[in-house]
């Protein structure tokens, strides 16, 4: 599977869906962004399981203002809308793979059960 472009109109629909999507924050003059490209294009077609998508930030200056992107490349992975990663830098494909393999093996009931205290805690001191 390709990489899928992303943009202000699709952003927020793409994450918080159902399923595993990577972005991969970009800008074409970026020398570590050209070399990461092959690598998660390469990702993107062994892990037709998940959903690998890019955002370039020349052309999407809000929302990569937004988001808080300052470094790219920028990495993020959300699994069924909770974002689990996020790392600045071009990844090795080994670091790319290990990552990809932890956002899988992640249990999200703990996770949603984790944001619930959380939220239920602030709520409280509210």
């Amino acid at each position: 599977m390709a990489t899928t472009d992303l943009n202000q109109d699709n952003f927020v629909e793409t994450v918080t869906g159902e399923g595993i999507h990577f972005v991969d924050f970009w800008a074409d003059w970026c020398g570590p962004c050209k070399q990461f490209a092959p690598v998660y294009e390469q990702a993107s077609e062994e892990h037709t399981d998940v959903t690998f998508t890019k955002v370039d930030t020349e052309a999407n200056k809000q929302l990569s203002t937004s988001l808080g992107i300052q470094s790219i490349p920028t990495l993020m992975a959300f699994r069924d809308g909770v974002l689990l990663f996020q790392q600045a830098g071009a990844l090795p494909a080994r670091a790319l793979e290990d990552v990809i393999k932890a956002v899988k093996e992640v249990d999200m009931e703990e996770v949603r059960q984790k944001i619930a205290e959380q939220e239920a805690q602030q709520g409280s001191q509210a």
